[in-house]
């Protein structure tokens, strides 16, 4: 494995006035890869789903901590954790069907689904009343140094 370049941790309320800072946190820390705009997406894209599942599905009676971890290495492969203590999954292959759901009508079940077609892999582990955590890689593609530096 490569060695590891860089780290951060931080941790916040599972408010969705929230997820926005999550995901522009994550953002900027991935930066000094110098990402695509494309690769930011992706990553900012998946960070909202696996927050919003933090927010609606894990602490669905009320609020509780969400923890996120990120390490870049230097091959360019960025890992991030997104952790809560909340209710837990109780079938993760059934949670991680596309349009499955246990948010009701207005959630069109389609997060880890999301969070697998932008990242390049996605593992998820849980325990009923312990939480759940969604690990997302993404690969970023170093670009030549411009003017060969």
């Amino acid at each position: 494995m490569a060695q590891l370049k860089n780290e951060m941790k931080f941790e916040f309320i599972s408010k969705s006035a929230n997820e926005s800072f999550a995901r522009a946190t994550v953002a900027a820390f991935v930066a000094q890869l110098d990402p695509t705009i494309s690769e930011v997406a992706d990553i900012k894209t998946a960070i909202s789903e696996a927050v919003t599942n933090c927010i609606v599905h894990a602490y669905k009676n009320g609020l509780g901590t969400i923890y996120i971890s990120v390490k870049i290495f230097e091959n360019g492969q960025v890992i991030i954790k997104i952790r809560d203590k909340g209710c837990g999954i109780e079938n993760i292959s059934q949670a991680m069907e596309p349009l499955y759901t246990t948010g009701g009508a207005e959630r069109a079940g389609l997060g880890f689904a999301v969070m697998q077609s932008f990242m390049d892999n996605i593992k998820v582990t849980s325990k009923l009343e312990k939480g759940t955590t969604i690990t997302l890689t993404k690969n970023i593609i170093p670009r030549v140094a411009k003017n060969g530096q």
